[in-house]
């Protein structure tokens, strides 16, 4: 039986690289796992965690998350991958929750971290991009009738990189609804809901076990006892880089370096380094104007520094 739909989209959301109308494709099943984030904010160890916890088995084994809104993945691939799956799904998405359908009983994961952070992240993403797909990047923003023009250049200089970013409100990418700000604000009015749950970067690198046992606990997954130790070593950086090759096989057509490119450091505060001075005091007064004081802490410390997001107030 077809899950009720409690809402329809909020918003439409188009960027230059994703597209919320991808979701009308979407034929939800009541076990559905949506993990929802902004871009580079843990989505793939996210994935692996989860994908790990609903086989139950830390065995290496291709990551399979059909991603509805990617504008680079032709129409309908993710919706043929997503039927074709017979254990429990594991869909991904970088759009805002007012941007996607709510059903009854799809679970939502929302991961997120300090927006300084997934900037700095984002830039090694984008300038190991081979030249097939940045081409297709090239075409579909020429081809939208919003845009008509070419996708960005990304500049070599991190500084730069995060000025720029800073200047598209937060990585906008052309739709203020695909913006960090807009993100990150509409999971946070969210967080209180049954079937959300929000985790942080800063807190999976702090107690990885204890993360993944809230999540395995959300998600209502019990684990082997014997085989939880090898699940939560599986899921710590160097092994998923070690075995990137196998939990991420086609990121060879995509990045120079394959999935060490995509697996690239998994570390924080890149940014004190080569960002000035003036360029963070522009993101403090962004994060001032855009956030909520109870949300801009959460994104900064996480949930071991100011406590269970669903029982902060604003």
């Amino acid at each position: 039986m077809t899950p009720k739909l409690n809402r329809a989209a909020l918003i439409a959301a188009r960027s230059r690289i994703f597209d919320g109308a991808r979701w009308d494709d979407y034929q939800p099943r009541a076990d559905d796992i949506v993990i929802a984030t902004y871009p580079k904010c843990g989505t793939t160890w996210t994935q692996r965690i989860v994908s790990m916890l609903v086989a139950g088995s830390a065995a290496p084994a291709p990551i399979v998350s059909p991603w509805y809104d990617f504008r680079l993945m032709p129409p309908g691939v993710a919706h043929g991958m997503a039927e074709a799956l017979t254990t429990r799904r594991i869909l991904k998405s970088h759009l805002s929750f007012d941007a996607l359908p709510v059903y009854a009983g799809v679970k939502f994961i929302h991961v997120a971290r300090d927006g300084r952070d997934a900037a700095l992240s984002m830039h090694n993403h984008m300038i190991g991009f081979r030249p097939e797909p940045l081409a297709r990047l090239k075409e579909i923003s020429r081809a939208d009738p919003k845009f008509g023009d070419d996708f960005p250049p990304t500049p070599e200089d991190l500084a730069v990189y995060f000025r720029d970013w800073l200047d598209d409100d937060g990585g906008a990418r052309g739709d203020p609804a695909c913006s960090y700000f807009h993100v990150e604000t509409s999971y946070w009015a969210a967080r209180r809901e049954a079937d959300m749950l929000l985790v942080h970067f800063s807190d999976l690198k702090a107690d990885l076990d204890a993360e993944m046992r809230r999540i395995a606990d959300y998600l209502g997954i019990s684990v082997d006892a014997d085989e939880w130790p090898r699940i939560v070593e599986a899921a710590g950086f160097e092994t998923m880089r070690a075995q990137g090759d196998e939990i991420l096989p086609h990121m060879q057509m995509t990045w120079d370096e394959g999935a060490r490119r995509f697996l690239h450091k998994g570390s924080n505060e890149q940014w004190r380094d080569v960002v000035s001075d003036a360029d963070l005091k522009a993101y403090a007064a962004a994060v001032r104007e855009r956030l909520t004081p109870g949300l801009a802490r959460w994104l900064e410390g996480g949930r071991r520094a100011t406590g269970d997001p669903a029982l902060l107030e604003d």
